[in-house]
């Protein structure tokens, strides 16, 4: 990966976006592709979109996806004492919450807090059930709820503080690939189907709130009424000891981006991108939904009359945990691949199922 390639990876990575407080991120998504892009613009709730215009003759249409939101937790109260009370934002894992740095980004800057955890000569050695993050807390250091208040309020969101550390090879870990990497993926296909000068009409975005439900997709779906989505997002990677044998996918990290079959994976894009890769030399792996991407490609593929989407992956390795781990050769394979496949786009239309 080039080095400003990874420097704009870290900078995605070293920038907190819990669900619904997005902003700092999708700057620098927007700062990243304002040189590459005919037009940049962001809407009501956030959600950015880069663009560019093609061939006018060319009747096609494709976005690049990525959810630019991560997990986090939220401030719900704050004790006499002066300490934090929590609730989640999307799917935090209370298992490895504890015991943790964080950081509440107030109003008036961040505040470094440690998420308390009861020593275990203290703690009841029959009794090892995990706490709900409900019953958990923060300690930011405040002697009393007065002196807590005025550093934080109620609403305010919270990360895990952590960095970005190099693993062996070309492995990274960090806190919030999921989807960081979506959103790099995003970027860095349009600005390579940008550099092959693409007919088609081709979208860049990164969408809000995700974790929550998918929302951002749902208004960015609607708006541009695409005729085709990748939607890029992080998948697991079962080749640790520990994966439950019942849930193996036969994902591995560092053997390729992921193609999603079935459900709103649809199989003239499935086939499309395969040929892409075929073609690239990129070896893929494919990964079975039955029912749900659990993605943003829920959302585009049911916008409006439907739009014909994807969800590519990225393996991930702890997934919703403060060290997931990906591989640097997967993701910028990923971007290869959006790139390629928007840039041919056009040829492969139109994307609708013969009955």
């Amino acid at each position: 990966m080039e080095e400003r390639h990874r420097a704009f990876l870290d900078e995605l990575l070293a920038t907190a976006t819990p669900s619904g407080f997005e902003t700092a991120g999708q700057r620098v998504f927007v700062d990243y592709l304002e040189e590459y892009a005919d037009e940049v613009r962001t809407d009501a709730y956030g959600n950015a979109v880069a663009v560019h215009e093609g061939d006018p003759a060319v009747d096609c249409s494709v976005v690049l996806a990525g959810h630019g939101d991560e997990i986090g937790l939220m401030v719900r109260d704050v004790t006499d004492d002066g300490f934090l009370k929590l609730t989640r934002v999307g799917g935090a894992d209370r298992t490895v919450t504890r015991g943790q740095y964080v950081t509440v980004h107030g109003s008036d800057g961040p505040v470094p807090g440690v998420v308390g955890q009861t020593a275990i000569h203290l703690r009841d050695h029959d009794d090892d059930t995990q706490s709900d993050i409900a019953e958990m807390h923060v300690d930011i250091g405040a002697v009393d709820e007065t002196e807590a208040r005025e550093h934080v309020e109620v609403g305010d969101p919270i990360t895990f503080d952590t960095s970005v550390q190099d693993l062996e090879g070309s492995l990274v870990a960090a806190r919030g690939m999921d989807n960081r990497t979506g959103v790099w993926t995003a970027a860095e296909g349009f600005r390579r189907a940008v550099e092959r000068d693409a007919d088609a009409t081709v979208y860049a975005v990164s969408t809000v709130q995700e974790e929550v439900g998918r929302n951002g997709a749902k208004m960015v779906g609607y708006d541009l009424d695409p005729d085709v989505a990748i939607a890029a997002d992080v998948t697991h990677a079962t080749d640790t000891p520990e994966s439950p044998g019942d849930k193996g996918s036969g994902i591995e990290l560092g053997e390729g981006p992921v193609v999603g079959r079935g459900s709103a994976n649809h199989p003239v894009v499935v086939k499309a991108v395969r040929t892409v890769a075929d073609d690239a030399g990129v070896d893929v792996q494919l990964s079975a939904a039955g029912s749900d991407t659990g993605t943003d490609a829920e959302s585009f593929y049911t916008s409006r009359a439907g739009v014909a989407s994807l969800n590519l992956a990225i393996p991930n390795r702890y997934m919703h945990t403060p060290v997931e781990v990906i591989d640097t050769e997967d993701l910028d394979e990923v971007g290869e691949l959006m790139g390629r496949f928007a840039a041919r786009a056009a040829s492969f239309a139109p994307f609708s199922v013969e009955v």
